[in-house]
């Protein structure tokens, strides 16, 4: 057994080269091998999103706080609340994020293949945030 305690995992800003906006990433859970998930409450200030990616093996959102945004590519933007829990199929491309008055956090569970928990892709544009 292993406690991590409440603020003994420092907090990270969310890399500019993912995300766009004021977010901040809190580590939750650190799996050892052969255990494979990872874990994190991430919280988006207004404006806040990520760039558009994919998980091997899916991605869970649990909606903490606030009012946020989801998409999937092809799909409409809808909207997320306290609450609401979102899955993301295997390699499927998205984003979420803050709306644009809102904050929003939410936990994300991913599980790695491979070492791999996400594949980085370009950057969700303020035209296409604003559909």
């Amino acid at each position: 057994m292993k406690i991590n305690r409440s603020g003994s995992q420092p907090s990270a800003k969310g890399p500019a080269e993912y995300f766009t906006g004021q977010v901040r990433i809190d580590p939750l859970i650190q799996s050892v091998e052969p255990a494979r998930v990872a874990g994190a409450l991430v919280t988006f200030e207004p404006g806040a999103r990520t760039a558009w990616h994919t998980h091997p093996l899916g991605q869970t959102l649990i909606v903490m706080t606030g009012l946020g945004w989801v998409q999937r590519e092809g799909g409409p933007i809808e909207e997320i609340h306290p609450g609401d829990v979102v899955w993301f199929s295997p390699g499927e491309k998205h984003w979420h994020g803050a709306t644009p008055t809102n904050g929003m956090s939410h936990i994300a569970v991913q599980e790695a293949l491979d070492g791999k928990v996400v594949a980085w892709l370009e950057q969700v544009s303020d035209e296409q945030y604003r559909k």
